[in-house]
């Protein structure tokens, strides 16, 4: 599992910053305060110098050594307390020096521990959900609004979508095992292929993965601004995106231009991805057979053998919904 490297690496930094700058900005209070009110700069002083002090008792090797390291320390809470009396006396709460954090829990490192926050876990998120590029989709198309209500219309559509949808779902909990997650959705428009890739690469990037989607048509033209233009993605400055994310999934295949070229840069990515164990979902409104007949042999052995394929069926939803 691994999120983003371009999302971790950018909010890593974040993280870095907001922590460094949390800590300056409690020392400027603490040295505005010094200058203001000199007796709280003594009493930090003697604060200070604490670690110093027992390190030095500790060295000495005095048979007492316990005893003065206690008496130190009741010194010193006595010292912070005289330290809190002295700033509320001036106005001032007792926390105003102290570091203030955005969350106190990681204290804005972005860990607890060795086990990343929560709260630098939902920023990843977030940022997953825009850089999947369907973001909207996925707040909106989910597993939980998926209603197999619309494949009522026949029983033998109820009972493969019911199959199909469960064949995702399960997907989207198990990926990362063992089992691979290539899957060729073949449907009509309407049918629900683009709900399930959205709800499927939601729940992924919630636990942590890098989905990248796609239509077909973008993507072949990020190929063809590599080749043709200036050598560089029209997205991310790069095509390497589609042979490295966790999940790639590519929407409306064979809506593109079909020539050698396009045929090729399809292979590419499909084949890059299986000789690395990436998992794709493609989604088609061709059949099948529309399918054999567009692509390549090399393409269509591959997406037909080696992905689970999926055979949407029923009545086009938005209809459905009109009436």
């Amino acid at each position: 599992m691994g999120y983003n490297r371009e999302n971790f690496n950018r909010i890593k930094q974040e993280y870095d910053e907001k922590y460094i700058r949390a800590r300056e900005r409690a020392d400027e209070r603490r040295l505005r305060l010094h200058t203001e009110i000199p007796e709280l700069r003594a009493i930090d002083k003697k604060l200070e110098s604490t670690g110093m002090r027992i390190m030095g008792i500790i060295c000495s090797g005095a048979p007492d050594a316990d005893r003065k390291i206690a008496q130190l320390r009741a010194d010193n809470e006595q010292l912070v307390e005289e330290r809190k009396q002295i700033l509320e006396k001036n106005g001032y709460s007792a926390d105003y020096t102290d570091i203030k954090y955005e969350c106190e829990k990681c204290g804005d490192s972005g860990y607890v521990g060795t086990k990343m926050c929560d709260c630098m876990r939902r920023k990843l998120v977030l940022a997953g959900y825009e850089s999947s590029g369907m973001s909207k989709l996925m707040r909106e198309q989910t597993f939980d609004n998926f209603s197999l209500d619309y494949y009522k219309t026949g029983r033998e559509h109820y009972e493969n979508m019911t199959r199909v949808y469960s064949i995702v779902k399960n997907c989207a909990e198990s990926f990362g095992s063992d089992s691979d997650c290539n899957i060729a959705m073949f449907g009509g428009t309407g049918l629900g292929k683009t709900h399930l890739s959205s709800a499927l690469a939601g729940r992924l990037i919630e636990r942590g993965y890098d989905v990248l989607y796609t239509s077909a048509v973008g993507m072949i033209s990020d190929f063809e601004n590599r080749r043709f233009g200036n050598g560089q993605s029209s997205e991310n400055g790069n095509i390497d995106k589609y042979t490295e994310c966790e999940l790639l999934i590519i929407d409306d295949l064979g809506t593109e231009v079909n020539n050698q070229f396009t045929v090729s840069c399809i292979y590419n990515v499909i084949n890059v991805r299986l000789n690395k164990k990436l998992s794709t979902v493609i989604s088609t409104n061709l059949t099948p057979t529309e399918f054999r007949q567009k692509y390549w042999d090399r393409i269509t052995s591959r997406v037909l053998g080696e992905y689970r394929v999926l055979l949407f069926s029923g009545v086009d939803i938005r209809s459905q919904k009109i009436k």
